[in-house]
């Protein structure tokens, strides 16, 4: 089959042809029919994060048609469509048991652990467990945006920092996770403020439904949510994962207020904040890790409803003898909304 391989950190992916995955008796192989070109892939194209080993085929965000069933597979046959959840779990350890499979103890993400949707096909083990359809309502390419990113941002903003209507929420970062925060955000009734550095970012979350925007080069970032917000924000999010968002962050919430962590830093970024401002004011930080596979018909109901919109933050499809170029971009924050590979 045609992949795209990640065959040494930091340079530029091959496509080429390698062996076909292989069929296990709990899991199915899929053909892919789109896959969403991710920061994360940045990160690990990069090698900032360890443990990853290559030859490795990318990809964590894919929709697709199942092509073949193994053995002990009850919920999935042939030809079903599919979107596969960035958070793959055992099963059986406790937190898949209560539901939180995205934490799982033996968790494994397609494209990091195991090849993923920069290849024509792939195989996803434990598809009772992992695999979720795809509405027909729902196209592949929308799909694709809503694996990781949007899904990361629906578990953070619905079941993790439970943004309810009426609240003043700042977003941090305007890339994918960012705008599909945004999304959720206002369709639980909030009122969204969104940062970033690219007036283009700012103009396209504008256009999806921000309150006010906040160009932080240009403005005291602090200062002006406070002003905003007559006190501060009650839930503060950085979609991207930097030391000054956080802190920037933190110093924007207003008593009782959350911090809900989305964006995720290289290994050796640490964060510093105050203690006792903390306990003081009774902020919370929340982390937020991708959703549990059994939670996307939620999500996947809500887009079927138009309530959400994952294909408006699709601004580009590309060939995979583009993916090199997307990857570039991120690193200078070129890239806006989100990216898709078509197959």
């Amino acid at each position: 089959m045609k992949a795209i391989l990640l065959e040494e950190f930091n340079k530029d992916l091959k496509v080429t042809n390698i062996q076909e995955p292989n069929l296990s008796d709990e899991g199915v192989i899929v053909k892919i029919k789109a896959n969403g070109i991710c920061r994360s892939d940045w990160h690990i194209w990069k090698g900032h994060w360890k443990g990853i080993s290559t030859p490795l085929v990318m990809g964590h965000e894919f929709t697709g048609i199942v092509e073949a069933v193994g053995s002990n597979v009850k919920k999935f046959k042939k030809g079903d469509r599919v979107i596969i959840p960035f958070s793959l779990s055992c099963g059986h350890c406790e937190y898949c048991l209560d539901g939180s499979g995205n934490v799982c103890t033996e968790r494994q993400s397609a494209g990091i652990t195991f090849n993923g949707g920069y290849g024509e096909f792939a195989h996803v083990p434990l598809a009772d467990f992992n695999l979720a359809y795809l509405p027909e309502e729902i196209d592949f390419v929308s799909g694709a945006a809503m694996g990781c990113r949007f899904a990361t941002s629906f578990h953070g903003i619905v079941n993790q920092a439970k943004v309810g209507a009426g609240e003043w929420v700042v977003v941090s970062g305007c890339g994918g996770v960012g705008l599909s925060a945004l999304q959720f955000s206002v369709a639980m009734g909030a009122n969204v403020i969104c940062v970033d550095i690219d007036d283009r970012k700012l103009n396209l979350a504008k256009d999806l439904g921000a309150s006010f925007v906040i160009n932080s080069k240009e403005s005291n970032v602090v200062d002006q949510i406070k002003e905003i917000t007559n006190g501060g924000a009650d839930v503060t999010i950085d979609a991207l994962g930097n030391s000054e968002i956080v802190m920037n962050s933190l110093n924007s919430l207003k008593k009782k207020g959350r911090h809900l962590q989305l964006g995720i830093a290289p290994d050796n970024v640490n964060f510093d904040f105050q203690v006792r401002t903390l306990v003081n004011f009774e902020h919370q930080i929340i982390g937020s890790r991708g959703m549990p596979p059994q939670k996307f018909p939620y999500m996947l109901n809500m887009v079927k409803s138009n309530r959400l919109k994952p294909k408006d933050l699709v601004t580009k499809t590309v060939s995979p003898d583009q993916v090199n170029d997307v990857l570039q971009g991120m690193g200078s924050f070129d890239n806006l909304g989100i990216t898709v590979l078509e197959w």
